[in-house]
């Protein structure tokens, strides 16, 4: 045997011996879904596949991390316990029936349904920036904003120089930003914002330093500012123009709140500043007047909670829903579990409304997402794409009665890889504005119909379809 031919027997002899591995090995540590896309990969390459499953196979987080999100966990429930006279239940308005869903958002996240709080959605995407710099720019005692993008474009810069402003003043402020979806504006911004005095913190740092904190592809996605601890934004926006992807500009959905929910996303700042830096912060859970009728939760996700928060929330809502739910998302990529949701409310006759983005950023992405059209339109999901910007906001609502808001998108990565934040609202005039908002998309989106999406061309769904089987890995 030549020596060419021998390592040609080992090369085989390695990859039978990973295929195999790979098939005890594998579904043992993942669901069947990702483990399905996962042989796959290492069935086709396996020299190949075996090392990126290794890095990219499990959604871990290091034994630290869980650590300090247990015990931050633990904290805000305790800071809670003295505003119990706060909590709301279905009891204190029997019009509105989300009390399971608030329970089990509580039980999942930690923060319970307050009264009290006045939400204001805002999508207009200029001006809900500009009203984030004027709450900034009033802003008398410390300032946290938490953003998984900041791009060094005319938007972040008026950021940069607002925060710059708030600490001559004499206001205490705090940045996190995602190190990999800001790395332009942690470039261009973290070095002279630290020199005036900004606490500027990367959140999952790349590089090296992913394996001493988490696996490397794993990303904080929420978008949280709170202003002197009265006022709050969340929702989709990030801080950057809306076109920082040319050719995509951005439609968004963001809460602007006040009252006591505004406490709650203080908090989950402090809960992912302590997970960064190891430092604690207090936060004032003193509430004044009431400032509002909402009832309102925030909602947070992510790997280093024991339970994938925002997928049980999201499904327990399609499940509870009576007459009507509406979603808006830019990547539509369910798992299994959501999926069968969406099919069985509408076999249910309720009236499931789908708004997509026509024009779709990730290629990939946008292949996998079409291969659902034929299972949702034959179940009766209505699938809308919004045609005149990418659709990147973000919502959910149910009946006349609950709202969710937030950074989640409906796919796999998002409820199981990226750390997210929703805003629940137990409010039919929150619901009622959110309507007008998905009407006004749904005004400027195409259906599909389903006679027509099956004359697309053989190969087009053949491409689908095989872009399905990575759904796990997207």
């Amino acid at each position: 045997m030549t020596l060419s031919e021998s390592y040609g027997l080992w090369v085989l002899i390695a990859d039978w011996l990973i295929r195999i591995a790979a098939l005890f090995w594998i579904p043992s540590r993942s669901r069947p879904a990702a483990a399905r896309s996962w042989l796959l990969l290492v069935g086709f390459v396996p020299l190949l596949g075996l090392p990126i499953y290794l890095v990219l196979g499990q959604p871990w987080v290091s034994a630290q991390r869980r650590e300090r999100q247990a015990a931050a966990s633990r904290l805000i429930v305790e800071k809670q316990a003295p505003l119990s006279q706060l909590r709301w239940s279905v009891h204190h308005d029997p019009a509105i029936v989300g009390d399971d869903i608030a329970r089990l958002s509580e039980r999942l996240g930690g923060f319970m349904p307050m009264t009290g709080n006045d939400v204001t959605l805002l999508d207009d995407y200029d001006a809900s920036l500009d009203a984030l710099l004027a709450d900034i720019e009033a802003a008398q005692h410390e300032l946290h904003l938490l953003y998984y993008l900041m791009f060094d474009d005319a938007v972040g810069q008026a950021f940069a120089d607002a925060l710059q402003r708030a600490v001559r003043r004499g206001v205490r402020c705090r940045l996190l930003l995602d190190a990999v979806g800001a790395k332009p504006g942690l470039r261009a911004f973290a070095k002279p914002l630290r020199a005036a005095g900004v606490d500027v913190r990367p959140m999952l740092a790349g590089g090296l330093a992913w394996r001493r904190s988490a696996r490397m592809d794993l990303r904080n996605h929420r978008k949280i500012a709170v202003i002197d601890g009265r006022i709050g934004y969340t929702g989709s926006q990030n801080l950057a123009k809306a076109e920082f992807v040319p050719g995509f500009p951005n439609r968004e959905v963001v809460a602007r709140v006040r009252g006591p929910v505004v406490a709650q996303l203080a908090a989950l700042f402090a809960s992912d500043w302590y997970i960064e830096t190891g430092e604690v912060l207090e936060i004032d859970t003193t509430v004044s007047a009431s400032a509002g009728n909402t009832p309102a939760q925030v909602l947070p996700s992510g790997p280093a909670y024991p339970f994938e928060n925002a997928r049980n929330v999201v499904i327990a809502m399609l499940q509870r829903a009576q007459r009507k739910v509406v979603l808006a998302t830019p990547y539509f990529v369910p798992d299994d579990a959501t999926l069968n949701a969406l099919r069985i409310a509408a076999l249910s006759r309720i009236d499931v409304r789908l708004i997509l983005s026509k024009a779709n950023n990730q290629r990939l992405s946008a292949w996998t997402q079409a291969s659902y059209y034929d299972e949702l339109l034959s179940a009766g999901v209505r699938v809308a794409l919004y045609r005149p910007h990418f659709l990147h906001a973000k919502h959910l609502s149910v009946d006349d009665e609950i709202a969710l808001v937030g950074s989640i998108n409906l796919d796999i990565r998002s409820f199981a890889l990226n750390a997210e934040v929703g805003l629940l609202c137990y409010d039919p005039a929150v619901v009622a504005r959110l309507r007008a908002i998905e009407d006004d998309c749904l005004a400027q989106s195409d259906t599909v119909d389903l006679a027509d999406w099956r004359k697309r061309p053989a190969w087009r769904g053949s491409l689908e379809g095989i872009a399905r089987l990575s759904d796990s890995l997207l």
